[in-house]
């Protein structure tokens, strides 16, 4: 019953949360969209498809934050840090911010991915560092996918950024097992603070 009723929690908790922040946050989307626009005008946004709870696929938006030909080249499969020429000028502030993932509240509203959970990851995601070819190999992979993925989690606070997916597996592993209401209420804050400090580019790990 403890689990049901997190399950629900939960859910709730995510509807709820998500409603409020896409109003909240509707003058930041303004502000980002026109600014992207100004700087190196559309798309404002771009979509990613990734692997979400069971393996299922979805499709995940954000502000665009590199230039058009960076995305077209091979999106979501590598990771890109903030001194990459390849960003934008107003891309390095949304990034930094992580104001880049604001578009994921919808996919939170929907049920395709939680506030905390397992970093929603491409299907081709770069596995530079690791042994393995292909994400669908690593060990205990499908095992991480046995719940909703997040926005947030221990893999997203804590994993170096050029960690190997198997180590962040392991962290998604951790989650797993030591779930809950209030935990998730932790993760959420130590996102906020990082937020707050602009420090996801360096202290955070920002795997596209």
């Amino acid at each position: 019953m403890k689990g049901k009723f997190y399950g629900i929690a939960k859910r709730s908790f995510d509807f709820f949360l998500s409603s409020i922040g896409i109003l909240v946050t509707s003058p930041v989307w303004f502000f980002s969209a026109l600014a992207i626009l100004i700087e190196d005008g559309m798309p404002i946004f771009i979509g990613q498809e990734r692997i979400g709870k069971n393996g299922k696929r979805f499709r995940i938006f954000k502000f665009r934050s590199m230039d058009k030909k960076a995305h077209n080249e091979c999106p979501g499969t590598h990771d890109f840090t903030e001194r990459d020429n390849r960003i934008t000028r107003v891309g390095k502030i949304l990034r930094a911010t992580a104001m880049d993932e604001l578009p994921q509240l919808f996919n939170i509203l929907k049920g395709d991915m939680s506030f905390v959970g397992p970093r929603a990851v491409h299907p081709k995601a770069g596995m530079i560092g690791s042994r393995y070819n292909s994400i669908e190999e690593v060990t205990d992979f499908a095992k991480r996918c046995s719940i909703v993925p997040g926005l947030t989690g221990i893999a997203q606070i804590y994993a170096e950024k050029d960690s190997p997916i198997e180590q962040k597996v392991k962290y998604d592993l951790l989650y797993i097992k030591n779930q809950g209401f209030f935990f998730d209420l932790k993760l959420i804050f130590l996102s906020f603070w990082i937020t707050l400090r602009g420090k996801w580019e360096k202290d955070g790990s920002k795997l596209h």
